[in-house]
């Protein structure tokens, strides 16, 4: 039996009321709006783990109402192109992004009109991206460091400031400034653009689009929590925003940053307008989300499985070092105030059993219906494809004792690897499997069987007891698995492929 994944929140709903108060906002300016886009704006699956039910793409769905008024401002943060800094979910550099993005925003109509590369001190890296987008055609500008922000306002609303930073021409009503992932300099840019547009006898507005954390949600609940844990890297904590709370008598959730620049923006606001229309760092936000949970008991459950999973993400970071070990102890104790422990997650102590059994690594995905199916290393293959066809020989009805790919497919493939490919693993991987199974599945009727069952796959939960291959890591993500992996390698060779 198939248990369909509980809804816990209205994506119709969200996009009604969202969509409402961005008009509104935007009413409230005269000559041009500085929107902020935190988080994702096409592919939010952090947004989408843990609120069940919201879509990924829904942010873009309102941007399309207004396409005509709106251009979209790409910023990335130069250190994080000279660290080749990945985003987490499509395993892809930032500076990469940025170009997907760009396509992606074309491709659906939307103008794109410039990228700004931020905290710009002349890294080579960032330099070399800058050359590329210039020959690729896209204006190209340079925002830098300022000394003591966000705490010296009147060094940083000055030319010696924000009126360092180059000045970004555009041209439409509604000027979107988004990122490929935090910590790129969005509301800095915004915050620049005001002053310069000001200086320039512009009137012009900021607000902002965030979808987390949720404002109007306890602070400590599971979904603001998991933001906190996506973000160890940034040292953002969640607070309650004083300004609020002295200005209207409520409680609102915010964070550190947003709460740190916040007299800066109201100090800009007033020199520009005459007064601030805002008077919390939370009044800026738009952010309709918490009014859209219709089921908070399973958007709880999400968030709590999404912090689990940043937790492992973390150890795995820090033993490739590719991030500091504070990580792993923020999210640490972010686990400890929910009381979650990786107990919490059943496919990691089914995927170490198994590993333990057999004496190799392991791999486990749990099903809809919450049976979990394990699989181990074989000689023809690694651990997670033998999990892959023993999930979906379950998810299609088919007996376990029957192969669905036979010796005689998978060993001319090993033979092609290594003896005239070179490769020293003759084990297939994920994705090497899905093409046997989709050759066999045109003459075998329980491979086609198999093979139609994929999609059920897509949002499960699976964890590997070593680090895996990028290519299977890629795979995984490709098919929607929430995969999680113990902070070791299958080898204790220095040089990991």
């Amino acid at each position: 039996m198939i248990l369909m994944k509980k809804i816990g929140f209205d994506n119709d709903e969200y996009i009604r009321l969202q969509s409402q108060n961005i008009r509104d906002r935007i009413a409230m300016f005269g000559d041009k709006l500085y929107m902020e886009f935190g988080g994702k704006l096409f592919d939010d699956f952090h947004a989408s783990r843990v609120l069940p039910g919201f879509a990924p793409d829904s942010k873009v769905k309102m941007l399309l109402e207004l396409k005509d008024d709106a251009e979209i401002v790409v910023a990335i943060n130069a250190d994080d192109i000279e660290k080749n800094k990945r985003r987490g979910d499509l395993g892809i550099t930032y500076d990469l992004d940025t170009l997907r993005l760009i396509d992606a925003f074309r491709g659906i109509g939307l103008y794109v009109g410039s990228v700004v590369i931020t905290r710009f001190t002349g890294q080579p890296s960032a330099i070399a991206f800058e050359n590329r987008l210039k020959n690729l055609g896209i204006k190209t500008y340079r925002h830098y460091p300022i000394a003591e922000y966000p705490t010296n306002i009147q060094l940083i609303v000055s030319d010696e400031g924000f009126g360092k930073n180059d000045y970004i021409e555009t041209t439409r009503k509604l000027v979107v400034v988004t990122a490929p992932g935090p910590g790129s300099g969005k509301m800095a840019t915004c915050l620049s653009q005001l002053y310069h547009e000001h200086k320039r006898g512009i009137t012009a507005g900021y607000a902002k689009f965030e979808t987390f954390p949720i404002w109007s949600i306890p602070l400590k609940h599971p979904v603001n929590v998991a933001y906190e844990a996506a973000t160890a890297d940034l040292n953002d904590v969640n607070m309650i925003d004083p300004f609020h709370l002295d200005a209207y008598g409520k409680t609102a959730v915010n964070y550190n940053r947003d709460i740190e620049i916040f007299p800066v923006l109201n100090a800009m606001m007033e020199e520009i307008l005459g007064a601030s229309p805002y008077k919390s760092p939370t009044d800026m936000g738009v952010n309709m989300a918490g009014f859209a949970i219709c089921d908070d008991d399973a958007c709880k459950e999400a968030a709590n499985g999404e912090i689990i999973r940043r937790y492992y993400t973390a150890l795995g970071n820090v033993r490739q070092g590719l991030s500091d070990p504070s990580e792993v102890t923020k999210i640490e104790l972010l686990m400890n105030q929910l009381k979650l422990t990786v107990a919490d997650r059943p496919v990691v102590k089914a995927a170490n059993d198994k590993a333990e059994a057999t004496g190799d690594p392991a791999t486990a995905i749990e099903l809809p219906d919450g049976r979990i199916v394990t699989g181990k290393t074989s000689s023809l293959l690694g651990a997670s494809s033998s999990m892959l066809l023993n999930a979906l020989k379950e998810l299609s009805g088919i007996p376990d004792d029957l192969d669905l790919l036979s010796p005689t497919i998978i060993e001319p493939v090993q033979k092609m690897k290594t003896e005239i490919l070179g490769n020293h693993n003759p084990r297939l991987h994920l994705d090497e499997v899905l093409i046997a199974l989709s050759i066999c599945a045109a003459t075998n009727d329980l491979a086609k069987k198999a093979l139609n069952s994929i999609g059920e796959l897509k949002g499960l939960e699976a964890h590997s007891t070593v680090i895996l291959a990028r290519v299977d890591e890629q795979t995984f993500r490709k098919l929607g698995i929430n995969l999680t992996c113990e902070p070791k390698y299958q080898t204790k060779k220095l040089y990991h492929a």
